[in-house]
């Protein structure tokens, strides 16, 4: 019986592109899965979140009863789910992709060099969503009410994700750029300026002096203003709301510019 050697061609043995989509999923899925082996990365924001919302309400509450209408606790919510979800992020996982050359070699397969960013923003956001159930929790059980109802809880945990989007793209640029996990986990050191320079413990009104000043420009001034809208007012309050977008869009086009950019630099040093 004589062998017969069929020749194939490289073009029929190289893998083909599935698709923009089902590389994201994929690519998302996956960041997901890794989300329980690695829960000492998501849960102590939520403690520390839970924790200063349970402090400051009990401290500065008297302090502020002399503002007329103003219910603390809702108040301080909003604070409490950005200290929740800033900065939670998958970074310190690619930056291990990095290091222990699985990047490199997802670089060699067709899939979309734009999905292995925006599956691991995806997963961040589905992440971010979920670590605002406890601290809303808290917040129903201290008397916190949604004046327009399940779809204000909604929106309110919509806008939340959203910002975390929003500030994660600079923990991708620090982790693309860097490769450094030291680097990385130091992020959320930029957000603390963003939330002590604002109203976030006291109303705007009662800000004076150069304070009022540089809470008038920085964004989280205006986030919390629209999460705090859904729960302290009755109807869509549709200038705090788009402000708040505005600031998110504002934000996150800095921060997608640069992770975006370092994530061209990374994949031309691979090449």
């Amino acid at each position: 019986m004589t062998a017969v050697t069929v020749p194939i061609s490289i073009e029929e043995i190289r893998a083909q592109p599935a698709g923009f989509l089902h590389d994201l999923s994929s690519i998302a899925g996956r960041a997901l899965r890794a989300v329980p082996r690695d829960v000492a990365t998501v849960l102590p924001p939520v403690f520390i979140s839970l924790f200063f919302f349970i402090v400051n309400v009990a401290t500065l509450k008297k302090v502020v009863d002399h503002i007329p209408g103003l219910n603390y606790t809702a108040f301080q919510m909003g604070t409490a789910i950005l200290l929740g979800v800033t900065g939670v992020s998958r970074a310190p996982a690619l930056v291990l992709d990095i290091q222990n050359r699985y990047f490199d070699r997802l670089l060699l397969t067709p899939v979309r060099r734009t999905a292995i960013l925006l599956g691991h923003i995806a997963a961040d956001m589905a992440v971010a969503a979920v670590l605002t159930l406890p601290i809303l929790a808290l917040g129903l059980t201290l008397g916190v009410h949604f004046q327009d109802g399940p779809l204000g809880v909604l929106v309110f945990i919509a806008l939340a994700a959203l910002w975390s989007l929003a500030f994660a793209g600079f923990g991708y640029a620090i982790a693309l750029k860097t490769g450094n996990p030291a680097a990385v986990n130091s992020t959320f050191l930029l957000f603390f300026p963003f939330l002590f320079l604002t109203s976030a413990y006291v109303p705007r009104s009662q800000l004076s002096g150069w304070l009022g000043k540089v809470a008038t420009v920085n964004p989280v001034t205006y986030l919390l203003g629209g999460l705090r809208s859904i729960v302290l007012q009755s109807g869509w309050q549709w200038t705090e709301l788009g402000q708040a977008l505005l600031a998110i869009v504002a934000l996150g086009a800095v921060s997608m510019a640069l992770c975006f950019g370092a994530l061209r630099g990374r994949i031309k040093r691979g090449a």
